[in-house]
């Protein structure tokens, strides 16, 4: 095989039920020159014989990896590819065929362009539609990412491409050292924001960061993940993620208490006032709940902090 141009990497976790899928898909891009490197994150199901399934494939790689952590798994992912442009799939995700094609453009014809990523439709579980509960924003949970239609230049991080459908340059992956292994999700442990750290990073140092609606994936949503409890706890871990994110800033300290309390009642406030709109009222309640897990995270700091002052006097 030619040397190839981009590199698709997956990172899975156990979730051998939709991993052939998502593996298939990558396999028939109409883009020539490209390698597909699945990294299995210490997964303890079939997932590595729905992968050896497909080795005779020239495109397909694998490897695993016994550390868990999705930025571990990331990382180990960019280790082995051979390509300056580096595109993750999830594993329960779906490309279409022009997926790579489109990102591998956009980085030709723009050469400070760090990070890049498109649209994301949801696949419903069979006899399972949206709940009235669920709002747009909370749908964000589940993977949906729409932005329009036409190209956007992201300025604002909160926009940042969802990491189920993401790509990053090599030179700029590196420039940073990589992504956070303090963040990102770990197991059960739903941590997050990573991506948008990487956005930050990326606007700060004058790169880059896009919306490309061609570059489309679908996102299989688990059945599991369609009740309130799922929410609760995805939100308790954003406000965990987002007080790291804080932390790593060099933003933390004191101040995050006021800003976990502030956020709370404003979250119980606007749970109140949409009282009538059940998509409204739960998407505020989680807000709320979430900055429980915010204050916790950012408690455990501050103690920490000041054990470490103690030991370490001047």
């Amino acid at each position: 095989m030619s040397q190839p141009l981009i590199s698709a990497i997956i990172c899975t976790h156990n979730r051998e039920q939709y991993l052939g899928l998502a593996i298939d898909s990558l396999l028939q891009q109409d883009f020539p020159e490209f390698e597909v490197i699945v990294v299995d994150n210490a997964s303890t199901d079939g997932t590595r014989q729905v992968v050896e399934a497909r080795l005779p494939h020239a495109k397909l790689r694998y490897i695993y990896e016994p550390i868990t952590g999705l930025s571990v798994a990331r990382n180990t992912g960019a280790k082995i590819a051979q390509s300056p442009i580096l595109a993750y799939l999830d594993d329960d995700a779906i490309a279409t065929p022009q997926w790579l094609r489109v990102l591998y453009s956009a980085y030709e014809n723009h050469p400070k362009l760090a990070i890049a990523g498109g649209k994301v439709t949801l696949i419903w579980p069979e006899g399972i539609t949206s709940p009235l509960w669920l709002s747009d924003n909370l749908a964000g949970n589940l993977g949906v990412y729409n932005l329009g239609e036409q190209w956007v230049d992201i300025k604002n991080p909160g926009l940042t491409p969802r990491g189920l459908n993401y790509s990053i340059r090599r030179s700029f992956l590196e420039k940073i050292g990589g992504f956070d292994i303090n963040l990102g999700r770990v197991g059960k442990r739903l941590l997050s924001n990573e991506e948008l750290q990487m956005t930050e990073l990326a606007l700060q140092d004058g790169w880059q960061v896009a919306y490309i609606p061609e570059a489309l994936v679908a996102h299989h949503v688990a059945p599991e993940r369609v009740n309130r409890s799922w929410f609760m706890e995805r939100g308790w871990w954003q406000g965990i993620s987002e007080c790291y994110r804080e932390q790593l800033a060099g933003r933390d300290g004191m101040i995050q208490l006021g800003r976990g309390g502030e956020r709370i009642l404003r979250g119980l406030y606007k749970t109140i006032k949409y009282f009538g709109n059940p998509a409204l009222r739960f998407d505020n309640f989680v807000y709320a709940y979430g900055q429980i897990g915010y204050l916790s995270a950012a408690l455990s700091g501050l103690v920490r902090s000041t054990s470490q002052r103690g030991n370490n006097p001047q």
